[in-house]
């Protein structure tokens, strides 16, 4: 069992990517279902003012670090985090190494015809992967409850849910039990890039912790969310002085 840290009342597995491959994977093999949450700075402070969020944040299995704000934050916390855990990348590596078992996926959420693209290109890059079920993030009642039916049939071992944040976690939390599937995990805007839609940011900026700036230099639009950063920092600096 990892051990967890705090950063403004969201508890984070304190885990290498390394280890939440390997933890996500022993879920697997556990009774039940499993919910694995990818909180990024702006999660966090969204779950400061919606209960339901940060109640669900609170009771996710696992929790990783998608964020290096959050890495940065948790020096000021009970345990220090030693390195982002990347929700895109904690997805392709389960892919990698669930290509050659035979473990399921299912992509839920995107665009019409994204979820296809996505995952068509996943089974191309990982020769063997098997993705049992698509479907876009787009829907009413009645067809929420197709949706719920249908990956009940395909039983998949890990739902990907990229319906975006807080709206997938909230999903997710409210139909876990329903639809069977062994794992369900957040992945946001993970399908745009799985597609090619989207690059992600050059590696150094990655490295440098810097993709949040990429993002804002490629889709300047995301300049009022990018505000959430500055008041995320003076926010754990403002607790870290309560504490102090």
């Amino acid at each position: 069992m990892s051990k967890k840290t705090h950063v403004l009342g969201v508890p984070f597995d304190a885990v290498t990517m390394e280890q939440a491959v390997a933890k996500a994977k022993e879920m697997l093999s556990e009774e039940g279902q499993h919910f694995i949450c990818t909180p990024n700075p702006e999660i966090v402070m969204e779950a400061q003012k919606d209960k339901d969020l940060m109640n669900i944040l609170q009771e996710a299995d696992m929790v990783i670090p998608d964020g290096i704000g959050v890495v940065w934050a948790s020096k000021y916390s009970e345990i220090r985090l030693t390195e982002r855990v990347a929700g895109y990348d904690l997805t392709q590596n389960l892919m990698a190494e669930l290509a050659a078992t035979g473990e399921t996926f299912y992509f839920f959420g995107g665009a019409p015809g994204v979820a296809s693209a996505a995952a068509r290109k996943m089974m191309k890059k990982y020769p063997g992967l098997k993705v049992v079920g698509v479907h876009n993030g787009y829907f009413d009642e009645k067809e929420e409850k197709k949706i719920i039916q249908d990956i009940k049939t395909k039983s998949p071992s890990i739902l990907l849910v990229g319906l975006g944040a807080p709206k997938q976690e909230k999903w997710i939390y409210d139909n876990i039990r329903l639809v069977g599937a062994k794992i369900a995990i957040g992945v946001g805007g993970s399908f745009d890039v799985m597609a090619g839609n989207v690059k992600r940011a050059p590696k150094i900026f990655q490295k440098l912790g810097l993709e949040w700036f990429h993002r804002l230099i490629t889709q300047p639009t995301r300049w009022r969310r990018m505000m959430r950063l500055p008041k995320f920092a003076l926010t754990v600096l403002k607790t870290k002085g309560r504490r102090a």
